[in-house]
């Protein structure tokens, strides 16, 4: 991973869109939408989890889960909260970014971004530029995060964009079994199908580079408990009775 890169020094983009980074004022008061349905904190719960357990998730990293990611554009502030997010590095203590993180002030600019296909108003591919500017135009062109990513629960589709040299994202195709490489996590992000949370249905996860999928902690749990009746098995095999 390329968790240990700071974030790069400039504190504009090109004024073009007049984008600084300030500090958020602290009588700001930020959005309050709730999440548009009781799956999305459990697959956004999910994807964090098998990072931790993989040790995929350094003490400087970052995830967030409707968690205000700001920038000030020509004066205004904007503060948008995807469903999840992974930042590589945060630059300060983490009670400074207890409610709302700000790129390159406060860290780095999110590896990845995700939103979860909302059934009302489309506003994740908005790009509207006017203020406040639609999600897609945000993160393509504000905070220029180099993945983002749509996921509709409803159908089990992910949508992979990725942002090039013109600054303009392109839909990527996936990499056999939908699946998607994010080279600054060094891992694939894919589409499953199982259970988990009682529900069934599809699930967003990880592999790494060598196809082998991230377990969540049950899955982790009865990995080794398979483990340990093997190696019973192998010590009966041989004649010694193990001692569990």
């Amino acid at each position: 991973m390329n968790s240990e890169v700071l974030p790069p020094p400039a504190t504009t983009l090109p004024p073009a869109h007049g984008v600084t980074w300030e500090q958020l004022p602290p009588d700001f008061i930020l959005p309050n939408d709730p999440v548009d349905n009781i799956h999305q904190p459990a697959l956004a719960a999910a994807l964090t989890e098998s990072l931790r357990l993989a040790d995929r998730l350094p003490e400087q990293a970052l995830t967030a889960t409707n968690y205000g990611i700001c920038a000030t554009v020509n004066g205004k502030v904007v503060v948008k909260a995807p469903d999840w997010a992974y930042i590589p590095v945060i630059t300060v203590p983490r009670s400074d970014v207890e409610r709302s993180y700000t790129p390159r002030l406060q860290g780095a600019i999110p590896s990845l971004v995700l939103e979860f296909l909302s059934d009302t108003d489309g506003s994740e591919y908005s790009i509207k530029e006017t203020f406040p500017p639609g999600k897609f135009f945000f993160y393509e062109q504000i905070l220029q995060v180099p993945n983002y990513g749509i996921f509709d629960l409803a159908t089990g589709s992910l949508e992979f964009y990725r942002l090039q040299e013109e600054q303009r994202y392109t839909l990527e195709s996936p990499q056999g079994q939908m699946r998607f490489w994010v080279p600054e996590m060094q891992l694939f992000l894919g589409v499953w199908q199982g259970k988990r949370d009682h529900r069934d249905g599809s699930w967003l996860r990880w592999w790494d580079d060598q196809g082998q999928l991230l377990p969540w902690d049950t899955e982790k749990i009865d990995q080794e408990r398979q483990r340990v009746e093997r190696l019973a098995a192998q010590l009966r095999a041989a004649g010694l009775e193990p001692e569990l």
